[in-house]
């Protein structure tokens, strides 16, 4: 006696990848999934990869997305989308973990406006936000939006919260930031939509220094409270 096996599964496809020219002489490569240290690290061996390919002047990762400069406007698009989809859907990472830092932070106060804000929105005390979120050593998934800040992975779920409502207009450099499943560190002044909870002297950003950024991506910061103004 015999019986009709099922038919096989169709099997899922990996979600793909976005990506678009910027101009005439960059293009953006947006991946799918999620902002974590193993996306990271894919991105992380995608920029290493597109380094290597004709005409590319720079390749930025940002998070979960790659940037890249031409020295010239890229005549095959469709070839570059192809072998860096190719790339990516391959899983390969890099671990680029570099040096650990450590970082005082005054918690509150008026270098951290935004303290008690989180406290109240989490329902956790002062003592147990600032707990929290030093406890983890972060990761830096990237380096961008103004130059010399870095975008960092490992913040802890209890803190994760929308952007403001309503983003200040200028915040100092040195401003310490939640939003999201973000946490990061202005290196100069300018608006903010995070919550600001503390401070540091830190510069992370010098003309004068070689590299000017202090970090790069695979580096760790490991925060510390210096004060906690309540």
């Amino acid at each position: 006696m015999s019986r009709d096996l099922p038919e096989p599964m169709l099997r899922e496809q990996p979600e793909q990848p976005r990506i678009s020219l910027m101009g005439t002489a960059a293009v953006l490569f947006e991946a799918p999934g999620p902002f974590d240290l193993p996306h990271q690290r894919r991105i992380w061996a995608l920029a290493e990869y597109a380094s290597g390919l004709p005409d590319v002047r720079e390749a930025v990762p940002g998070m979960t997305n790659l940037t890249l400069l031409f020295a010239r406007p890229p005549r095959n698009i469709a070839a570059i989308a192809q072998s860096l989809t190719e790339v990516w859907h391959s899983g390969i990472e890099v671990d680029a973990e570099g040096r650990t830092m450590e970082l005082p932070i005054v918690y509150g106060g008026e270098t951290g406006p935004h303290l008690r804000e989180v406290s109240h929105a989490t329902g956790l005390s002062i003592d147990d936000v600032v707990a929290i979120h030093t406890a983890p050593v972060y990761t830096v998934f990237a380096v961008g939006s103004h130059a010399g800040y870095c975008y960092l992975g490992g913040l802890d779920p209890r803190l994760f919260l929308p952007r403001r409502a309503v983003p200040l207009l200028s915040i100092p450099g040195g401003s310490l930031s939640i939003a999201g499943s973000q946490t990061g560190v202005s290196a100069s002044a300018g608006p903010s939509g995070w919550h600001t909870i503390g401070f540091t002297d830190t510069r992370f950003f010098d003309l004068g220094r070689d590299p000017a950024t202090l970090l790069q991506p695979g580096d760790r910061i490991h925060f510390h409270a210096q004060t906690v103004i309540r």
